[in-house]
């Protein structure tokens, strides 16, 4: 469906002077370039002055049949013909014909102009393109230069390259394919005249494509696509140069099919197809490629399919089948804001083809689409696809229609379109035909820039009437033959039965072929125009599409097209932005090389640009708001786009409520639309804060409209100055109608402390379990914590419930916090600040930590809170003291942990219960009840399983080892670390009555043997110093009683010292021969 709207994309038109009348038109470079009919000679004319005024004019070697210009390289391409020969001949430098230079130049492909030619200066040149056969159609690469040459079964691409005149003599000895390619050099100015650094154009032909069973009718080039169409097919392929040696060849008798004898009396008509995308190699039509015997350096090149597209011939309105043809086909490249033209390779490639009743525009990268399809109103001659718009042109009128490529580009640009953050009209949106121009005769179209120029012949025929003039009477006469002989077969003359001849005088066979006289041009060559067109800015378009949508506005708020004209203006406005204001001055020089200079220097240009850059973008926030407008009072399967438009407007929410606000005479409530958006917006953590007038304005909204979100809506950060008493009267209502729930209770709870009502605070605190307090902090944590929706880095900030929680309730507001994280509701970097924001980081962010080790599964969370409350319970026993008799005051971060040692080892599995040798070594009653705290969970974590006694061990140097606690810590460390040997040395030497307790707990299993091997030795050679110390001597016995039961009598007479008392070790070595002789 195509919508139709009055709009005015046209400005002006004038008319170009041309003293004969004109045969071929194209356009390029601010020129246009006319050739006369069946002359041979080009004239160039400004069109971006007004008048047109004359450029130059030179002559062609021959009759032109077709003519191209190419902007990078600003050069024209011709099929012309001469001696009933065809040529392919490129005019280079043509500029220079406007200083009145009369010398011309003529090479062929690969020869550049030496010696004096060169030494003269730059004249223009005409370059032979030697081809081996008859060129059909020719296309230049917007991006590249390149050239494609279509011909009655190849295609034959030619490389363009630059070769400048400083290095002219030493590429003249090199191939031609070392030379630059334009493609890397094309940020050239392509227009320049002067003087010593001249650049000299040339041709490289670069690969051939054999399509042996498609004839080319028009052919495409743009980068790597290569579009080729036939009567009724169009074929896109994409040529991909390689390094990598592959063989490309394919058999051309490949997918070849049977074909009939004898089709002369018979019409064989091809079924409709489309392929896309891979599923193009499945169409019928083979190519291969030739090599051109360049590979080495060039490289290979690798080919694929896609898009296929075959048409089936049909009538259309006065049509006849054969007349049904394909024609405007077109490559068009798409550049978006972040590119450099130069440089890079668009992002966007667009491919249109049209056929009389119908236009199809298809995306082909990041996946072929079909974007959008034309249904003409009447037969189409020609069309031209624009960045913002696609012209048509019918026998007697100009039309424009809209195109979806901002569109496709604007996603490309932008990964945040379709979200809630941003958006933009879909690609499948409906085109709209905006203008329909009337003229005479209109017989061509070309488009450069903001200018349409038109060609009409109000009394000559099309360029293929003759010829189908022609065709069209032989065809009726072998009719006329046929007939009149099965007439005379049964006995009847056509010549003397009136009826019959005048029968036989109307074609049959040739279906809707009509007999006409063929028209006299007129000798005078009056009769002709050629026009150019000026189209409006989008800027102005645009207005007058917010204009025109104001009528549909006035009449229904809500109305399809209201929405539809919004949206095609959001796209026009896209366009124009896609490209930077630099990007678009860059643009303009290259591609507009002039021998003038302009009178505005290129600081006017940026400032201008820079204007009107500002302008589209504020006309784009407009339009953004227009259509969040349209999508907050639509219905709820597209309400959700009033979110991402009203962002991109750059709205304040106060601004959208006004716009969204009913009148007072009107039954209509807020749309759908509306809700959802500011549901959004306050469920975001933004630094907007509301007025007490809007936020009181907000709960009145979700309190008519949606009560059940009023909870949320009380939580936001942004309604902070909401009057508390106004909103508790509408909180109690929600709950005598609702009933009650915890995180109704909690809101109304937390405006009771906002009004200073501590005794009713506490009385609906206490209406609830704490466990349940807890669900429903984490069914609404902003009751909590404001801030939390930005990341880890993002500001967040405790509320006056937390504050008040952590004074009254920490147990509370640490399970709250610990529920949070295991919910996914807050991180934990995020929950260390909001302690720190309260305050407690030495004693509720401790609790919190000790909490999350009982909580947490999460390995790597554990690793990291089990080193913090290891640094911190170090860092108590460094800063406190372990003297008992201090009194030393009690200060909010000296206050009781929430859980004793004993609570954790009974709760936390990562704190094991401590080791029975440690209660030697940590006498009761001998430090503080907070330095004994400390200790304790310190023991307990080292005596754990998770702790990663490696990590503490730097952390364990502040701790001297000088007192017995401190002794004990590092004695762990070590036991933990394997380092048995000196534990028992060190132990022995501080606190030998431990050593037994010790070796009981530590030495077991496959340290048993240390009991023999170490222990034993030691213990005798100290008790050998000092006989009288009963320690020892209880310690040896202890130890021999181990070892007899562990030992044989002939291993444990081995371990007896040579120089010992028989009569006492007597007594255990019977001891182990007993209990051997039993086993």
């Amino acid at each position: 469906m195509v919508h139709v709207y009055n709009c005015h994309p046209f400005s002006s038109q004038q008319i170009v002077q041309v003293e004969q009348q004109p045969g071929l038109i194209c356009c390029g470079g601010g020129a246009l370039f006319v050739v006369a009919t069946g002359g041979c000679k080009v004239e160039a004319y400004n069109v971006e002055k007004d008048g047109c005024p004359f450029i130059c004019r030179f002559a062609t070697m021959g009759t032109v049949k077709s003519i191209q210009h190419s902007t990078m390289g600003d050069y024209l391409v011709t099929i012309e013909e001469k001696n009933s020969a065809t040529y392919l001949r490129a005019y280079t430098n043509w500029r220079y014909q406007a200083e009145g230079k009369a010398r011309v130049g003529v090479r062929l492909l690969g020869h550049l102009l030496r010696g004096a030619s060169v030494r003269g200066g730059v004249q223009m040149e005409i370059i032979e393109i030697p081809l081996s056969e008859r060129p059909v159609a020719v296309a230049c690469c917007s991006v590249t230069g390149d050239l494609l040459v279509g011909c009655e079964n190849t295609l034959v691409l030619f490389a363009l390259r630059r070769q400048n005149q400083q290095s002219l003599n030493q590429s003249q000895q090199m191939f031609p394919n070392t030379w630059t390619n334009s493609q890397q050099s094309s940020s050239q100015s392509q227009g320049q005249i002067t003087g010593s650094n001249q650049n000299f154009l040339d041709f490289e032909r670069s690969v051939i494509l054999h399509l042996p069973k498609l004839k080319p009718k028009q052919v495409a080039l743009c980068g790597v696509y290569v579009a080729v169409q036939a009567e009724l097919e169009v074929l896109v392929l994409k040529l991909d140069a390689s390094s990598e040696p592959k063989t490309l060849e394919e058999s051309l008798d490949a997918k070849k099919t049977d074909h009939l004898e004898d089709q002369a009396d018979f019409q064989v008509l091809p079924r409709h197809q489309e392929l896309l995308g891979d599923r193009a190699k499945d169409c019928d039509i083979p190519v291969s490629i030739e090599k051109t015997g360049l590979e080495d350096s060039a490289g290979q090149y690798t080919l694929s399919y896609v898009l296929f597209r075959r048409f089936t011939p049909d009538f259309f309105q006065g049509c006849s089948v054969e007349e049904t043809q394909l024609h405007s086909l077109q490559l068009y490249p798409l550049f978006t804001s972040n590119q450099s033209v130069s440089l890079e390779e668009p992002s966007c490639i667009f491919c249109f083809f049209s056929l009389p009743s119908a236009g199809y525009l298809y995306s082909l990268k990041g996946g072929v689409e079909l974007l959008s399809a034309y249904q003409y109103p009447e037969k189409v001659l020609k069309a031209v696809l624009t960045d913002h718009l696609l012209h048509v042109i019918t026998k007697n009128a100009l039309q424009c229609f809209t195109v979806r490529c901002a569109a496709v580009a604007a996603r490309i640009e932008d990964p945040y379109i379709d979200s809630t953050i941003k958006a933009c009209p879909p690609c499948s949106l409906e085109v709209c035909a905006l203008r329909m121009q009337l003229f005479i005769g209109l017989r061509s179209v070309c488009v450069y820039g903001r200018h349409v120029i038109l060609l009409s012949t109000a009394d000559a025929e099309t360029p293929e009437e003759p010829e189908r003039t022609t065709q069209r009477r032989g065809l009726e006469l072998k009719e006329h033959t046929l007939l009149t002989g099965i007439f005379l077969a049964v006995g009847l003359d056509p010549a003397t039965t009136p009826a019959l001849e005048s029968l036989l005088s109307r074609p049959f066979l040739s279906r809707k072929w009509t007999i006409s006289s063929p028209k006299e041009t007129s000798a005078a060559g009056h009769g002709w125009n050629l026009y150019v067109v000026a189209t409006v800015s989008p800027l102005t378009l645009y207005q007058e599409m917010v204009e025109y949508s104001q009528r549909f506005a006035e009449t229904n708020p809500q109305p399809q097209s209201l929405r539809h004209l919004l949206s095609e203006a959001h796209l026009l406005l896209r366009t124009s932005l896609l490209q930077t204001s630099e990007q678009q001055r860059n643009i303009e020089e290259d591609s507009v090389p002039s021998l003038q200079t302009d009178a505005d220097g290129p600081a006017e240009k940026q400032t201008a640009a820079q204007t009107d850059s500002q302008e589209l973008e504020e006309a784009l926030r407009q339009n953004c708001a227009q259509l969040g407008d349209c999508f907050s009072r639509g219905s709820q399967m597209d309400c959700h786009l009033a979110l991402p438009y009203y962002r991109m407007s750059g709205l304040s929410v106060t601004e959208i409520m006004a716009r969204n606000r009913p009148l007072p005479s009107s039954p209509h409530s807020y749309g759908p639309g509306f809700l959802f958006y500011l549901k959004h917006y306050l469920l975001e953590e933004t630094e907007q804060i509301l007025s007490q007038e809007a936020a009181d304005e907000v709960i009145d909204i979700f309190s008519q409209s949606e009560p059940s979100q009023l909870i949320s809506v009380c939580a936001s950060p942004s309604l902070i100055n909401i009057s508390p008493a106004q909103t508790l009267r509408i909180l109690q209502h929600l709950e005598d109608t609702a009933g009650v729930s915890v995180p109704l209770t909690t809101t109304m709870a937390t405006m009771m402390l906002r009004l200073d009502d501590l005794p009713q605070y506490t009385h609906l605190i206490e209406r609830h379990a704490e466990m349940l307090l807890v669900y429903g902090f984490i069914e609404e944590p902003r009751l909590l914590l404001h801030g939390r929706g930005g990341g880890q880095h993002t500001h967040i900030r405790p509320t006056a419930l937390t504050r008040q929680l952590a004074k009254s309730q920490p147990g509370l507001l640490v399970a709250a916090v610990v529920a949070l994280h295991e919910n996914d509701k807050v991180q934990l970097e995020q929950a260390d600040h909001i302690f720190k924001e309260l305050g407690c980081e030495n004693c509720l962010q401790v609790d919190f930590w000790e909490a999350m080790l009982m909580a947490s599964s999460q390995e790597t969370i554990i690793q990291e809170l089990l080193f913090r409350v290891a640094s911190v319970y170090i860092d108590r026993l460094t800063n406190t003291t372990s003297d008992t008799h201090t009194n030393e005051p009690r200060t909010p971060s000296r206050r009781r942990p929430l859980k004793s040692a004993d609570d954790l080892i009974n709760s936390c599995s990562h704190y094991g219960a401590l080791y029975p040798w440690l209660t030697v070594l940590n006498p009761a009653h001998t430090t503080s009840s907070q330095h004994q705290e400390a200790l304790y969970k310190l023991q307990s974590l080292l005596c754990g399983p998770s702790l990663s006694v490696g990590s503490v061990v730097p952390l364990m140097e502040r701790l001297s080892e000088e007192t017995l606690w401190g002794f004990s810590l590092h004695l762990l460390c070590a036991t933990r670390s394997g380092q048995y040997d000196g534990s028992i040395e060190k132990l022995l030497d501080r606190c030998p009555q431990a050593i037994i307790a010790y070796a009981n707990h530590q030495l077991q299993d496959k340290h048993m043997v240390l009991w023999w091997q170490k222990l034993l030795p030691e213990l005798c050679n100290r008790t050998r110093a000092a006989a009288d110390n009963g320690i020892l001597l209880a310690a040896l016995k202890e130890t021999l009683v181990v070892v007899a039961m562990e030992t044989s009598p002939t291993e444990f007479l081995e371990l007896m010292p040579d120089d010992g008392t028989a009569s006492y070790f007597l007594p255990y070595l019977l001891t182990c021969s007993q209990r051997r002789l039993m086993a």
